[in-house]
């Protein structure tokens, strides 16, 4: 069996035969292992052993595992600690709990139990380890996962997600649009746990409120018309993993409800099912709307908002953290280039000036289209103004007061309605970069043009 030198194993105990057949054992498992007689032994061997895990018996001589447990907490809080007890009680157990033992196992050994226990520390350790390495990435170099940026603002993001990854608390991550909300989300997925399982993204905007709980519960064959086969829902698809619901505000309220129950208990039970699924999920929830506003117009349930918003991180719009521009264009460059088999190095001053001064309405969502129509049509490594969608470099992609034909006398719908029209034409028709610059999903403008369809011209 080959030995891992990163899986480390101190074995105390005072009874000699136990003490040197368990860590036979754990060498057959590919753990390399130190023995110790007592507490004391144990303190002196820990500097250059450097264990990642503590296997101690309970009750010994000169000093205790409890003793050595409570030593270990303040002098190397990073090692896990397995406490082993032949005549323990349920208070003791209690006890090395509160003191940071990572679990209490009784003599005679469950020998499956154990070595679960041991590959829970070592992954443990590992998370420790990958977050250390993520937070020295974001203090050097400003990127986290997709994450880019040395601004104060994306720094207390960035930060914020780090912090929170390792949890399982439920977070609400709010910002306008292409502010890189899903991003963020798949950053803590990524630097979480649940890391090798499923990551699954659901857009409530773009799917029909007739289809909603069938997207998020699942159904059973017959459950509706049209329901032709038994289909497991976003809870079933990310079991073991994290589940994103973009804009959660437009989510219908009675399934806002069923959502409810479903993050108190933890079971999903599928359209035309009387059985009920457990399932683990890590929710995460985004929304491009002020979630207190959404609350107060009844799009979203508060006791869902409060269950949902255990952290909160606000994406900051693009504009606002301006210095991160050129951080931003140099990994979107290596990105694109690689889709498309380019070399675009660099974008040129009279760009990079351009891009400074415009305000991107449509954040970092609309700066990677722009470099990716840019870098398709650019044959060469330096990025030219000439590269750019034409009619781009407006200070802002809207028109004037007096091309909109504001005037006294117009009411707030009106004014909406001629600020929408005049978008879609900014944007060739394009609806979803619409929606982008006027800050709204794609599914409420879908609803505002039906309701102007349905309205007299003005």
């Amino acid at each position: 069996m080959k030995i891992n030198k990163d899986a480390r194993v101190l074995v105390v105990d005072d009874e000699a035969h136990q003490r040197e057949g368990l860590a036979t054992l754990l060498q057959s498992w590919g753990y390399e292992t130190e023995t110790a007689s007592h507490g004391r032994e144990a303190l002196d061997k820990i500097p250059s052993f450097n264990p990642v895990v503590v296997i101690c018996d309970l009750r010994m001589p000169d000093m205790s595992g409890m003793d050595l447990l409570r030593e270990l907490r303040h002098s190397r809080p990073s090692i896990s600690f397995i406490m082993l007890s032949g005549q323990g009680t349920i208070g003791e157990a209690v006890e090395a709990t509160k003191l940071g033992a990572f679990n209490f196992l009784e003599k005679p050994l469950d020998v499956k139990k154990l070595q679960v226990e041991l590959r829970n520390c070592l992954e443990r350790r590992m998370n420790e380890r990958e977050l250390e390495i993520a937070q020295r990435r974001l203090r050097d170099a400003g990127i986290l996962g997709s994450l880019v940026g040395r601004s104060k603002k994306m720094q207390e993001v960035m930060s914020l997600v780090a912090q929170v990854a390792p949890s399982s608390a439920s977070v609400l991550i709010t910002g306008e649009s292409g502010t890189g909300k899903e991003l963020a989300a798949r950053t803590i997925h990524d630097l979480s746990p649940r890391r090798i399982a499923p990551f699954v993204a659901v857009n409530c905007a773009a799917i029909p409120e007739s289809l909603m709980e069938s997207e998020i519960f699942g159904h059973e064959k017959g459950a509706f018309t049209g329901a032709m086969d038994r289909r497991a829902g976003c809870f079933e698809l990310a079991d073991g993993g994290t589940l994103l619901l973009d804009e959660i505000g437009e989510m219908p309220i009675g399934t806002q409800a069923k959502l409810l129950r479903v993050l108190e208990d933890s079971k999903v039970r599928r359209l035309g099912s009387k059985a009920e699924i457990v399932t683990d999920v890590r929710v995460l929830a985004a929304t491009n709307k002020i979630p207190e506003e959404a609350v107060a117009k009844g799009h979203l349930r508060s006791d869902l908002y409060f269950r949902l918003n255990v952290v909160h991180i606000a994406m900051p719009p693009l504009r606002e953290h301006l210095e991160d521009l050129e951080n931003l264009i140099e990994r979107l460059l290596e990105e694109l280039n690689q889709k498309h088999q380019k070399n675009v190095q660099v974008v040129d001053s009279e760009v990079l000036d351009l891009f400074r001064r415009y305000s991107w309405p449509g954040n970092v969502r609309e700066l990677r289209n722009t470099l990716e129509r840019a870098v398709v049509v650019c044959s060469g490594e330096v990025l030219r103004r000439a590269h750019l969608a034409p009619g781009f470099g407006q200070t802002t992609p809207a028109v004037a007061e007096g091309d909109l034909m504001i005037r006294p006398g117009l009411t707030v719908a009106e004014v909406e309605r001629l600020l929408i029209r005049e978008t879609l034409a900014f944007t060739s028709n394009n609806k979803t970069r619409a929606a982008e610059i006027l800050g709204i999903s794609l599914k409420t403008l879908h609803n505002k043009l039906k309701e102007y369809e349905s309205q007299p011209q003005s």
